[in-house]
């Protein structure tokens, strides 16, 4: 594992139901018990229904926790295809400063 202290994960989720009929009323609660993770932006397929997100964690440890319970066991229970990727936000910092990400402002 890398050991960096920002890690992204993109997450798919192919569905065949409009956004509006996903079940993010109800997964948001739940996602906000995560270890690790900071946020979430909800991403929505244009014109395929898939469902995913952006998110940021702590660590590479919490991110790939999350990947292999919460989100594979969801997946699992809707007979959905999933697709994960891990990104390491640590080596992208000054790039994404530079192009004024909202991950890496100063507080």
């Amino acid at each position: 594992m890398t050991k960096s202290s920002r890690v992204f994960l993109y997450a798919e989720f192919q569905v065949s139901a409009p956004f509006s009929e996903a079940v993010w009323r109800d997964a948001n609660p739940a996602m906000k018990t995560v270890p690790g993770l900071r946020n979430k932006t909800w991403l929505s397929g244009i014109g395929t229904h898939s469902v995913g997100g952006f998110y940021e964690f702590e660590s590479e440890a919490t991110a790939r926790a999350y990947a292999e319970g919460m989100l594979a066991d969801f997946a699992k229970g809707a007979g959905g295809s999933l697709t994960v990727k891990l990104f390491n936000g640590d080596v992208v910092a000054d790039a994404s400063r530079g192009m004024l990400s909202p991950y890496y402002q100063a507080a």
